[in-house]
This record gives C-alpha cells, sequence and structure tokens, in this order.
C-alpha cells in the first residue's frame, strides 16, 4: 500500500493542503481562505480540506504546519499570534472528527524538513533553515532529527538578539534579528530610504508614486533592476543575516544554512552579502570547515510536503 499523507499549511491568508507521496511527489492538492478570526471555523476548514484530498485514497496520517510556539507533544498550538490561538487543542479537535492520525508542527519546521529531505539540504545530516519573509523563521536538524527542545518550541531563530536595547519586537523583547533580517525590515529600510530624499532612493520614490504606498513588490522589482539604493538595504539585511549565521555556526555548527522565505527570491543578490558577513564573523576562521549557503528549493509546496513527511516519520517510529 502506498505510503501517502496530507500535509496542511495553514497560514494568515490561506490554508494550502496536499496529498503527498513517499518521494515527496504531490499527489492531489487544494486550498481554501483561512477564517482567521474564528477558531471553530479553521478547525472545519481543515477537516474539509482533509477529507477533500483523502477521496478514494488509503491515508496514513496528517501533519498540519501552523505558525507559532507547538508543544513537545506536537498536539497544542501554544502560542500563534498571527491566529489568537492560545493553549488550542488542535490536534484533539481534529482527530475527533477524522479517522486519520494528526500531528501539529510549526511552519518553519515543516519547511525545513522538506528542504532537509527533498530540497536544498538533501544529503546532509546536520542543516539550519532560516525563512526570511514577513518574519524570521528557523528549523535545526541534528544528525538527521528536528531539533524540538524540552518544551517543542526549539528553532525559534528569528528571536536570537542581535541589538541590545533595539527594535521592539513582536514577541515582546527588544533587538531581535527578525527585526533587521525579515522582510517587513527590508520594506521599511526601502521606506525610510524613499522618504530621506537621499539620490540613491530616487527610483524607490519613482515606483512608490506610482502605487502611493512603496510595496514589497515594488523593492523586488527595484533589487531584480540592481538599483544601488535597494541593493545596499538587500546588503544591509543580508549582513545582518550573516552575522546571525557567523553565531548559528558556534553552536550548532551545520553542514549548510538553507535560506527560504520570499526574501529568498533575490537569489545570489541576498546570498553574496550574507556570505561575506558570515565569513567576517566567523568565529575561528581559517581553522574549521566553512558552512555551504543555499536558497532553498521549494516555493509554495514546503509547508505541505514537510508537514505529509514528518507525520509519516512520527508513525513509522511508534
Amino acid at each position: 500500500m502506498a505510503k501517502r499523507a496530507i500535509g496542511i499549511d495553514i497560514g494568515g491568508t490561506k490554508i494550502a493542503g496536499a496529498l503527498v507521496d513517499e518521494a515527496g511527489q504531490i499527489v492531489r492538492e487544494a486550498r481554501v481562505v483561512t477564517p482567521a478570526g474564528d477558531s471553530a471555523a479553521i478547525v472545519d476548514a481543515v477537516v474539509g480540506l482533509v477529507e477533500e484530498l483523502a477521496l478514494g485514497e488509503q491515508v496514513i496520517g496528517v501533519g498540519v504546519a501552523a505558525a507559532g510556539f507547538i508543544d513537545a507533544e506536537q498536539a497544542n498550538i501554544v502560542y500563534a499570534p498571527n491566529l489568537s490561538w492560545r493553549n488550542e487543542p488542535f490536534k484533539a479537535k481534529l482527530e475527533a472528527r477524522l479517522s486519520i492520525p494528526v500531528i501539529i508542527e510549526n511552519d518553519a519546521n515543516a519547511a525545513g524538513w522538506a528542504e532537509y529531505r527533498y530540497g536544498a539540504g538533501r544529503g546532509s545530516k546536520h542543516m539550519t533553515m532560516l525563512t526570511i519573509g514577513t518574519g524570521v523563521g528557523g528549523a535545526v536538524i541534528v544528525n538527521s532529527q528536528m531539533l524540538r527542545g524540552g518544551f517543542g518550541i526549539a528553532g525559534e531563530l528569528g528571536h536570537i538578539r542581535v541589538v541590545p536595547n533595539g527594535r521592539l519586537c513582536g514577541c515582546g523583547a527588544h533587538g531581535c534579528i527578525e527585526q533587521y533580517g525579515s522582510g517587513t525590515a527590508l520594506l521599511r529600510a526601502a521606506r525610510e530610504l524613499a522618504d530621506s530624499g537621499e539620490a540613491n532612493g530616487a527610483r524607490l520614490r519613482e515606483l512608490r508614486h506610482s502605487a502611493g504606498e512603496l510595496t514589497g513588490e515594488q523593492v523586488y522589482q527595484a533589487i531584480l533592476e540592481r538599483d544601488a539604493g535597494a541593493l545596499a538595504i538587500l546588503s544591509e539585511l543580508g549582513s545582518w543575516l550573516g552575522q546571525t549565521i557567523a553565531s548559528l555556526s558556534a553552536v550548532l555548527d551545520p553542514e549548510i544554512v538553507v535560506i527560504g522565505g520570499g526574501v529568498s527570491a533575490a537569489g545570489d543578490l541576498l546570498l553574496e552579502p550574507i556570505r561575506q558577513a558570515y565569513l567576517e564573523n566567523m568565529p575561528a576562521r581559517g581553522f574549521r570547515p566553512e558552512l555551504k549557503l543555499k536558497v532553498a528549493e521549494f516555493v509554495n509546496d514546503a509547508g505541505v510536503v514537510g508537514a505529509a513527511d514528518l507525520v509519516r516519520m512520527s508513525l513509522s517510529q511508534r
């Protein structure tokens, strides 16, 4: 029997689902709008997706990826700021309505696992992933195992503090890398440059006037055009990330760091300043191996593929 599993990825605006085979290939997929303000409606939406994807199939399990802190039992969503979940017994609610085993997983962990198993990190045993999007997410693979920590919430790499008493973060602390190395930080820096009146902000001002408010898509357009101002702020973002990776290498010693999320679409334009800052800040440079830096291979499907594979792995280990 084919060991197909279902992966669900709950985002702030949409819930994606996919039936995934053992090779990480998507067999069937579907998505719905996230009813973000209604936890009961989210349960209904996930159950509906699972039932649709499982129709006519023998499904062994469901992995659900969600942004937030997931407990060590992979059962409860302890804290999910974007969906207002607090100690939500999501696994129990789903299993009460489905005749299929369910696990809950952090969304960045799920994406990282997809890259480790089937993407940029395949072939390694020790991989770290940073997802650079609205915030900064993380996943840590140690000796081919997901690092979850004593309470299940390891790998929240976006909340490593890089600036003492720095910018206030959504987590309540000050100076987290998420405030300096995320897509949100990039957009904030671009808007500040456009407002500054400086010469290298001219293209960003021009793009802003066409839409009224500078958007992430316009900043990306300026980056692709090799605009000097846009490249400067991207380089600064990459520098923050490279410094963070240098610190992570001292603790985790990964073979490879995979950069994912929306900002990773900039490719080498982002990787080069990351690599330069990593090398400049690398502990004991010249006396230890240098890790590899790669852009994630999955674009939109990492969460569902990773979540499906993680539930398959969980069931095989029982």
